[in-house]
């Protein structure tokens, strides 16, 4: 008797593979100023740094930590040391100008005018987080005006300006009666400015603010006599 031979039991054929689907591209760095930069923040916080430390002694990284920013940032929005130097150079002179610019508008007669520009200049002059900064031009663009010809043209400029703006006062304060008939207001000028430069460097030498309002008051009563 022959047997039957039982026909194979086909085999299950594989299912095909999934296919993978592919990984998600990983984002790409983020180059350049971030979206939360703000100029004018950012140059502020650089001032502040360059108005304590100086030029040559603030760091790139030193401007990083303080605006937030790092290097390709940096040179980006403002270019490099120097040139952010400068930005916030003029921007402490502006923010100056505003100030003379707001108390010139009071006309108030002179000794008030001299106290509250003194006043306004001390408040600068003693303030910082770690001690008083003095002048901004005085303790670090005059070092570097030295070796940069236009560092030094902004500083000229600057004392200048300083000049100009006093002799205006003491004029129209000649021609009120509040000055002699004598009084010449460019003489008197240059004593106010130097007036400023002197309490500027006491300052940041952390001279008690009590003196240096002594050592205003008693230039004052040197102007009105002219």
């Amino acid at each position: 008797m022959v047997q039957k031979r039982n026909s194979p039991t086909p085999r299950a054929r594989p299912k095909p593979a999934k296919a993978l689907a592919p990984a998600a591209a990983a984002p790409p760095k983020r180059r350049g100023r971030p979206r939360a930069y703000e100029p004018d923040v950012a140059l502020a916080r650089a001032l502040d740094v360059f108005w304590k430390e100086g030029f040559a002694a603030t760091s790139l990284d030193d401007l990083s930590a303080a605006t937030g920013m790092n290097r390709p940032s940096l040179y980006g929005a403002f270019g490099d040391k120097r040139e952010l130097y400068i930005k916030s150079y003029e921007s402490y002179r502006d923010r100056a100008r505003v100030r003379m610019a707001e108390v010139f508008a009071l006309d108030l007669p002179l000794r008030p005018m001299l106290l509250r520009i003194y006043g306004i200049a001390l408040d600068m002059y003693l303030s910082g987080r770690d001690g008083p900064r003095g002048c901004f031009t005085v303790m670090t663009a005059t070092s570097e005006a030295v070796f940069d010809p236009e560092i030094r043209a902004m500083v000229v400029g600057g004392l200048v300006e300083m000049d100009r703006f006093f002799a205006r006062l003491f004029r129209i304060a000649k021609e009120r009666g509040e000055l002699a008939a004598s009084a010449d207001p460019q003489v008197l000028a240059q004593l106010a400015s130097a007036t400023i430069h002197t309490i500027a460097i006491r300052a940041r030498a952390q001279v008690p603010r009590a003196e240096l309002e002594a050592i205003v008051n008693g230039a004052i009563d040197v102007m009105l006599r002219g």
